[in-house]
């Protein structure tokens, strides 16, 4: 019997079923209606247990056998049990699972086949529907969607194709889920929205780019102002080690070294080391070095295009030839 299939042990007969309190370890002291009753819960019984404030009602036909807020584990139980067997985790929960996603307070987001009767219970769970479920389960414990469908599901689930694209470059880039998988999953199983912004944002992942940042600064800063697209994921030894610039500009024959920190603080020791090596790396090399962070690039992309254009043409950098910018925000 598949992984994902022990959260309803109700149809298992008798001789195969499990102690209650063994499913009360596996599901969180979550149960079904159809398990209560399995087990030997009347109705009454029930009725007293949550009447008596030793049991509650958690969504319908699933109860906690405990009183109080339910941990993680319990939620993510009973939202799989309300979906009932073929339902796993998918979505935001699945990424929060495979640690693509920090664990924030959220409804649990479930997916279940297109035949399941179950619907969203706002606060507690929100319910997807796919007919795919058969490719895209991995039988975890608990059971979720694999790795590339859940990027793939976050980004169709993103309000414009540009924040798909900006997504699928900070998941996969920073993940263990590799480029290939995600594209495979795309190309077996195309999204239906967002196919051209997802692909694209795969596209800036292979050609170098890590980061929502990097995709912005390519974009608004180096595309749409006509500068030159620079060397991504260049890297430099410093102190023996192999460290990495997100943005260089040597082959445009000026040595400019542009850094874009995402870090809303340097607290991290070890970081803030680095960085000094870093720098003191590229002024004993006589390298220009510019820093910008999301809210420079964000909202200013213009200043900070400007600032980068002074700096190439100071370091050597020859503007024959080149694109001409595109900017509406410089011409309005």
């Amino acid at each position: 019997m598949p992984l994902h299939r022990r959260w309803s042990t109700d149809v298992l007969p008798e001789p195969a079923r499990p102690s209650w309190q063994v499913v009360l370890e596996r599901q969180s002291g979550v149960l079904s209606l159809g398990q209560l009753r399995a087990y030997g819960h009347t109705k009454a019984d029930l009725a007293a247990n949550v009447e008596a404030g030793r049991w509650q009602r958690v969504l319908p036909g699933v109860y906690a056998t405990f009183t109080g807020p339910l941990p993680r584990p319990a939620r993510l139980a009973a939202a799989l049990l309300y979906g009932g067997k073929h339902a796993i985790l998918s979505h935001h929960s699945a990424a929060e699972e495979w640690g693509l996603l920090p664990i924030i307070d959220r409804p649990v987001e479930i997916t279940v086949p297109y035949t399941s009767s179950a619907i969203s219970q706002r606060p507690f769970v929100v319910v997807h529907r796919s007919r795919a479920l058969a490719h895209t389960t991995l039988a975890t414990t608990p059971p979720r969607t694999r790795g590339a469908d859940t990027v793939v599901d976050l980004a169709v689930s993103q309000e414009t194709a540009r924040e798909a694209t900006l997504l699928v470059v900070d998941l996969v880039s920073r993940s263990s889920i590799s480029l290939e998988a995600v594209e495979n999953c795309v190309t077996q199983r195309p999204p239906y929205r967002y196919r051209a912004a997802i692909r694209n944002g795969l596209g800036l992942v292979r050609n170098g780019l890590m980061s929502a940042l990097e995709v912005e600064y390519l974009q608004l800063v180096e595309d749409e102002h006509g500068l030159p697209r620079g060397d991504r994921q260049t890297p430099f030894v410093v102190d023996g080690k192999t460290l990495w610039e997100d943005v260089t500009y040597d082959s445009h024959g000026a040595a400019v070294t542009v850094r874009l920190d995402g870090r809303a603080t340097h607290a991290m020791a070890g970081i803030a080391f680095r960085d000094r090596r870093r720098d003191n790396a590229a002024e004993l090399a006589g390298r220009a070095r510019l820093v910008y962070g999301w809210n420079e690039v964000h909202t200013e992309p213009c200043a900070v295009a400007d600032e980068v254009r002074q700096v190439l043409l100071r370091e050597g950098w020859d503007p024959a030839g080149h694109r001409e910018p595109t900017c509406r925000r410089c011409t309005s």
